[in-house]
């Protein structure tokens, strides 16, 4: 992909952002603490695996 392309779909992916919090933040502060939960929660799961590796 061209960087002019790259470019314009970065400034359109900013400007998406942008715009859903701005017309519905509670929405958007929502979907953030969701994708926070699904991160946290991957984290987690994955000390768990190595623990239980570890600890046999």
């Amino acid at each position: 992909m061209p960087p002019t392309v790259k470019k314009v779909l970065h400034w359109l992916v900013w400007g998406f952002l942008i715009y859903a919090i701005i017309t519905n933040p509670d929405r958007a502060a929502d979907i953030v603490r969701a994708i926070w939960d699904i991160i946290s929660q991957g984290v987690l799961n994955i000390g768990r695996f190595f623990s239980s590796i570890v600890n046999g």
